[in-house]
């Protein structure tokens, strides 16, 4: 192999040696970047200037990821896509990582007898094109080398010092436009470092049982259930009334099994119009009907080797239950207006609230449909039959939205807290996430009470004419729950209590008086 070409004063040889052509060039390169707006596309008609001006078969523009280590080309002349992205080498690996390691050009006169050159990218298969010629220059910015132009040449057994010396000023020429794409570079390689990160911590957060919160003895055994079926490609069928968190248990089963990392497609049948479902779910080829302005692919295409989730599967159309049975049953559709019969590799979950038993013996769903989904049926329990695990849930939307709403609560009251254990919660979870919510946004001294619930919480289980009270009934009940709350802060501190709600010691004692509660005198302090 040569030795590396002693170029420490490029400019002078340049200005005493190179010909008419080379100039040209230089100036070429340098009106293109004293023009160009769009830095993105520079680097390529670059490489465009050089392979015409000094013949070269083959370029490469490589750039160094300073976070990783690894060299990757960025722009390539003469190479397919292919081989372009087979060029990633490691720190002085090669002869480019050589290079951009040292900071220092190479020039071999004919790559066949060299044993470091390792065509990476694989486009000197052929013999006799390895007898060719190669240089490679550094590109550095003050003195770091980040990254290298290298190219291959017909062999030649005269001395490539011109080459080297023009590659060597548009190297200095394109530095700082190579920066730009190393640190784009860079930036793009540690979001997909994030994006594997964030993918994987989403699954490990579906699949744990805290996603879906509760440790009541139904609830530990539903967390079986899911863990045996998660591994496999059952189809799944959710059963439960409307917000028992049925969507939440198919993120959790779709992210406990092998197609994690694949497309996970929500579905609510009963929001997509009976005119439109088999479009939706089938997709549909250009001009199958008017609208149809270009081809679509439907919900079951776009969910290939990933998990479908049809929610509200009990609202789905007869002639759409009849397409959908082929696709469990075969895996195959053709979309509405087309003849190609599409085969796709998709695990399904469904979801209703409905009674599917009920709805075959009224012929609004296919039984045959219906056992085809139940091949493994989850039944999500309703609230009211899991009560211990109501303020599990409710710290846990406190949390949630003290975050959102940027305030600060730190309690749930015993008024409060005896109000929702007590409720039948016939809007489950989800109602429950809602007053909580509401609640938070309401309170004002970091605390949620009894008042800041809905009135649907608020009235006893019977009817309104016999919960109906007075308005002095309502706020003596305010004021008692207040007063209470406050003394169990202060730890019975009847002095305090009184200064942190505003009023006299006097009147805070005949309010306890009044309403039986336990107190403690001012010198009693709670420290």
């Amino acid at each position: 192999m040569a030795a590396p070409i002693d170029i420490s004063c490029p400019l002078e040889s340049a200005s005493i040696n190179c010909p008419r052509d080379g100039l040209l060039l230089l100036f070429d390169i340098s009106r293109l970047l004293s023009e160009s707006e769009n830095m993105e596309t520079i680097l390529k008609p670059i490489l465009d200037r050089i392979a015409s001006n000094l013949g070269i078969i083959r370029g490469m523009i490589t750039i160094l990821n300073r976070n990783k280590g690894e060299i990757a080309t960025a722009e390539a002349w003469g190479l397919e896509p292919s081989q372009k992205s087979k060029g990633r080498y490691s720190l002085g690996e090669g002869i480019t990582g050589k290079v951009i390691e040292t900071g220092n050009p190479v020039v071999i006169k004919r790559i066949a007898d060299e044993p470091r050159f390792l065509n990476r990218t694989g486009a000197w298969n052929n013999a006799d094109t390895k007898d060719i010629s190669y240089v490679c220059v550094p590109i550095h910015i003050g003195t770091e080398v980040i990254g290298a132009i290298g190219v291959d040449l017909p062999h030649t057994s005269d001395s490539l010092d011109y080459e080297v010396s023009i590659l060597t000023i548009v190297a200095a020429s394109i530095s700082q436009i190579v920066r730009i794409h190393q640190m784009k570079y860079e930036e793009m390689e540690a979001l997909k470092v994030e994006n594997t990160r964030l993918h994987e911590e989403l699954r490990t957060r579906y699949k744990q049982p805290n996603y879906v919160i509760g440790n009541s003895k139904i609830m530990r055994l539903l967390y079986q259930q899911m863990e045996q079926v998660s591994g496999t490609n059952a189809t799944v069928l959710l059963l439960g009334e409307s917000g028992v968190g049925k969507e939440r248990i198919a993120h959790a089963v779709h992210y406990g099994s092998a197609r994690a990392n694949k497309p996970f497609i929500k579905v609510n049948c009963a929001a997509i119009p009976e005119s439109l479902i088999e479009s939706s779910l089938f997709g549909h080829e250009r001009g199958s009907f008017t609208g149809a302005v270009a081809q679509r692919k439907g919900y079951f295409e776009q969910a290939d080797c990933g998990t479908i989730f049809l929610d509200e599967i009990g609202e789905l159309p007869p002639e759409a239950q009849t397409k959908f049975l082929r696709v469990l049953q075969e895996r195959e559709f053709e979309r509405i207006g087309g003849s190609q019969t599409i085969k796709v590799d998709i695990r399904v979950i469904a979801a209703t609230n409905r009674d599917l038993l009920h709805l075959i013996r009224e012929g609004k769903f296919r039984e045959d449909l219906y056992y085809r989904l139940s091949v493994f049926p989850l039944v999500i329990p309703p609230l009211r039959e899991r009560k211990t695990d109501i303020m599990l849930l409710a710290d846990h939307f406190v949390e949630k939205f003290s975050a959102e709403h940027n305030k600060k609560i730190h309690d749930i009251s015993s008024s409060a807290v005896s109000l929702m254990t007590n409720y039948s919660w016939p809007g489950n979870v989800r109602e429950l996430e809602n007053c909580i919510e509401r609640a938070v946004i309401l309170s004002a001294d970091e605390t949620i009470h009894s008042y800041h619930l809905p009135p649907s919480l608020q009235t006893k289980q019977k009817s309104r004419l016999e919960d109906r009270r007075t308005l002095k009934e309502v706020m003596e009940t305010v004021e008692k729950e207040l007063i209470e709350e406050e003394l169990r802060y202060t730890r019975g501190n009847v002095s305090r209590a009184a200064n942190n709600l505003g009023i006299s010691e006097r009147i805070m004692g005949l309010r306890v008086a009044k309403y039986g509660l336990k107190a403690r005198g001012a010198g009693n302090g709670d420290e």
